[in-house]
């Protein structure tokens, strides 16, 4: 590719504000056709060399202002990793597990690049290819560590400054394109996709299980557990506490317990905190051996058993590692999503070359979310979404816990208009992760729903006993590659 005949200017105008990359977002279902014909392309081109776009991420709308100011054969990148567009077409269902595409600099070096300080085709926008333009460009945005929904709304604007690549940007401009399991050809088109959500679960590719627990003061209610009643936040607990149990297990053989998977346990009311108690006390992450090392207490409580003769509910002894807490005065779904977003965020730092199986975050609450519009907390969900290993997002049940009976109970609906119009029931189809249909057979399975399609992770108005199951299908860690 050519490059402009003072690109040392432009390339010093970048150091200088310290912009060692540019970035693109689009969706895991695009991967394949982007390595398959060398690179990414425009829409327009797209259009004309007949490549289909599985999932794109602009609107037809967006499409008609690029037509509007001529630029619908220019591929947009950012400055930012968090550009605020990836969660705008999350919201609208045009992207469902989007990846971010780190761009090499040098192609804001080239002839035709164009540089604009806000989305180009808005109004008032600056655009062009010269050293002045490329200058009106407010860099000191990239750099603070204000994130985007705080930013005021001119700082907003200009946060959504991008570069313009003419017609295409090859492959090897992509710098992580090799980072998501699909194999590279040494020819476009002779290409064996990598189906997401099938990378299996070792000690060298581990996953990795964060449970959000509502410990709110409406977490108090009384409930009924295998006959037996206590408060929900009590159930919830030893829901919790048996399905760690049951993770451990998994991971015992031959005498040897093995670190498959990283746990978390978080609980939340105004603030988010770790949720282990005893020796674990304070931790984030804990690994199964260290769980099964270190129990806090061990309680005899009701579980059902399988038997020659059927399932029955028998007494058992449990190990626990969590304790029931209902002293929150508020529910900030915010702070509980902030929390869980940073701890996976040094996860996928210390696995980001692997080919693990993407964490999972399941979220037990009682109540509507208060202290955040649902503009925020629907953007703190998508950002814990937008988290991806090689094998995929990250999975985000939510999963409304109640105490009346009589309510009418949904588990992984598949449209919205199975949830009656309810707007709460809604908002948490809005929060929760469209499962890969893999998710199908457990679906089936603890459900009894063996409908085809892609369900998503929410429950509504569950019981104990549909807790208990949208947990089953929410561990699955025996991964087939034939799912």
């Amino acid at each position: 590719m050519n490059k402009k005949s003072n690109w040392q200017e432009f390339l010093a105008v970048l150091e200088q504000n310290r912009i060692t990359k540019l970035y693109h977002f689009t969706d895991f279902d695009n991967l394949e056709s982007i390595i398959a014909n060398g690179g990414l392309y425009s829409w327009a081109d797209c259009d004309e060399k007949g490549i289909k776009i599985a999932k794109p991420g602009g609107s037809s709308q967006s499409r008609s202002l690029d037509q509007r100011d001529r630029l619908e054969h220019y591929v947009r990148l950012s400055f930012a990793k968090d550009h605020p567009m990836q969660y705008v077409a999350m919201n609208d269902g045009r992207i469902s597990n989007p990846v971010v595409l780190e761009i090499d600099l040098e192609t804001a070096l080239w002839e035709n690049s164009l540089y604009a300080d806000r989305n180009a085709t808005k109004t008032g926008a600056n655009v062009g290819g010269s050293l002045d333009d490329l200058k009106e460009v407010r860099f000191g945005l990239f750099n603070r560590m204000m994130r985007y929904f705080d930013m005021s709304e001119e700082a907003k604007t200009h946060y959504q400054a991008e570069v313009l690549i003419k017609n295409f940007i090859p492959l090897q401009y992509i710098t992580n394109i090799g980072n998501f399991g699909i194999p590279i050809p040494a020819q476009p088109k002779k290409l064996q996709a990598k189906i997401p959500y099938t990378a299996q679960i070792t000690r060298n590719t581990p996953t990795a299980f964060i449970f959000l627990v509502d410990h709110s003061v409406s977490m108090q209610q009384t409930t009924t557990l295998f006959g037996e009643e206590m408060t929900m936040a009590e159930a919830a607990a030893r829901i919790v506490n048996n399905q760690i149990n049951e993770l451990v297990l998994r991971c015992v053989k031959m005498g040897d317990t093995r670190h498959y998977y990283d746990i978390a346990v978080v609980g939340y009311g105004e603030k988010a905190y770790s949720g282990w108690q005893g020796e674990l006390e304070g931790r984030k992450f804990v690994s199964p051996e260290e769980l099964k090392a270190h129990p806090y207490t061990k309680i005899v409580t009701r579980k059902e058993v399988r038997t020659r003769s059927g399932v029955q509910v028998k007494e058992v002894e449990q190990v626990q590692w969590v304790s029931a807490r209902h002293d929150g005065h508020w529910t900030h779904y915010h702070e509980a999503f902030d929390y869980a977003r940073d701890l996976l965020a040094d996860w996928m730092i210390d696995h980001h070359e692997k080919d693990c199986y993407p964490p999972t975050v399941i979220h037990i609450t009682d109540g509507v979310f208060n202290h955040a519009s649902k503009e925020e907390v629907v953007q703190k969900a998508n950002e814990l979404k937008s988290m991806f290993t090689n094998d995929g997002n990250v999975i985000l049940f939510n999963i409304h816990f109640t105490s009346d009976l009589d309510a009418e109970s949904v588990a992984c609906p598949i449209i919205k208009d199975e949830l009656g119009g309810d707007p709460y029931a809604e908002t948490l189809f809005e929060l929760s992760s469209l499962l890969p249909e893999r998710y199908n057979v457990d679906i089936a399975r603890c459900l009894n729903d063996s409908r085809p399609g892609r369900h998503v992770a929410m429950g509504m108005n569950a019981d104990a006993t549909t807790l208990i199951k949208l947990m089953d299908i929410g561990t699955p860690t025996n991964i087939s590659k034939n799912q």
